[in-house]
């Protein structure tokens, strides 16, 4: 089995979060490529069924009865062979084994399933009560699912993946320019000190919408396996520095605490994350994510970044330097006015960074006025 294989193998996982990692991990040693999917494709292909338990404990082996036990190394054909015995597969969790062939597997009855044919509620059970992944194979239906501690994917053809794919990156590409639209405007207003609430919302708003494409993308590329190495690349190049200036947004404005409201950075962004996607496209609703009331007047109100975002662009700063200018200021309007030896004054910047700082937000401040107006 390839080292990308094995890297990728899903292991045991309990509920929530972990329930999301497996599916992902189980999807990545399955997805084409791979020699688990090069098995499951022979077996199609040899109108047979097949039924395989992606893990060994002493809770799967409590469900086996009969079969043989094997423990040898794995292979697409042995795995195709074997799968014409009358019986379901257990192979180790970084499927480099197959353990034991010809198995009937006895879940317990009283765990609740939709399922309706016997493999497939056999391997729903299964994968519920030993927390491995489980893999049923449809002689009739042709088709292979993936169960995942009560969640089912079925498998497609990259063909189908790639067309919405596609679909989904030309979507995320409109997006992104339009999120460069409203950043660049954002910039413009943060240096004539003109920004509203509603200004902010709007960059926020649209963060969090190309995140969320590129996070369904990703799927896709791990369903995709070697097939979407290209889609990966081009994500890559769409996404870049989004995750790093949603965050640098929510610093420069999340609101300083009150007696009636505090919502510090990571509350914030955890926030943002939890709404809806109905939710996402109402501006008061993000505004309340990110700790302001939300009214029509609030939205309207003026506000004035602290100054990370537009010192995160500032070549060769670091970001405990960026820290202290900011703590030393207070705010974007002052680190514009300062001048060199005002600079000098925060503890760690000499001369050449003074400049180099003074110099990097003048350059800012002009193009991003002149990309504003011109």
């Amino acid at each position: 089995m390839a080292a990308n294989d094995r890297a990728s193998a899903p292991g045991k996982s309990g509920g929530g979060s972990g329930n999301e990692a497996l599916m992902r991990a189980s999807l990545s040693a399955v997805a084409p490529g791979t020699s688990l999917r090069d098995g499951l494709e022979r077996i199609l292909r040899g109108n047979t069924g097949g039924l395989l338990v992606l893990g060994m404990d002493k809770t799967v082996e409590s469900m086996c009865t009969g079969g043989f036990v094997l423990d040898v190394e794995f292979t697409a054909t042995r795995l195709r062979e074997l799968c014409k015995l009358d019986g379901a597969l257990i192979l180790d969790k970084d499927i480099t084994k197959i353990l034991r062939a010809g198995v009937q597997l006895v879940p317990d009855a009283s765990i609740p399933t939709e399922e309706t044919g016997t493999r497939h509620r056999t391997a729903d059970r299964v994968s519920r009560q030993c927390g491995f992944p489980v893999v049923s194979v449809s002689q009739s239906m042709r088709l292979i699912a993936i169960y995942v501690n009560g969640e089912r994917r079925v498998l497609e053809e990259s063909a189908a993946i790639l067309s919405r794919a596609n679909q989904a990156l030309a979507t995320l590409e409109r997006y992104k320019l339009r999120l460069d639209e409203v950043a660049g405007t954002l910039s413009a207003l943060e240096i004539e000190d003109l920004v509203t609430v509603r200004d902010v919302t709007a960059v926020a708003q649209r963060l969090e919408m190309v995140r969320r494409i590129a996070t369904e993308i990703a799927e896709y590329v791990v369903e995709l396996g070697t097939d979407g190495r290209l889609l990966a690349l081009q994500l890559d190049e769409l996404i870049a520095g989004v995750e790093p200036e949603r965050e640098l947004v929510v610093r420069d404005y999340v609101p300083e605490p009150t007696a009636k409201r505090s919502r510090t950075v990571a509350e914030a962004l955890t926030e943002l994350d939890a709404l809806t996607h109905a939710e996402l496209l109402e501006l008061p609703i993000v505004a309340r994510a990110l700790g302001y009331s939300g009214s029509p007047e609030t939205l309207d109100s003026a506000v004035s970044p602290r100054g990370y975002r537009l010192l995160a662009k500032v070549p060769r700063l670091p970001g405990a330097i960026i820290e202290r200018l900011v703590e030393h200021f207070g705010g974007l309007q002052k680190l514009l006015a300062a001048s060199v030896d005002d600079l000098q004054t925060v503890d760690g910047v000499g001369e050449a960074r003074a400049r180099s700082v003074r110099e990097g937000l003048s350059r800012l401040a002009e193009s991003s006025i002149l990309e504003r107006y011109v």
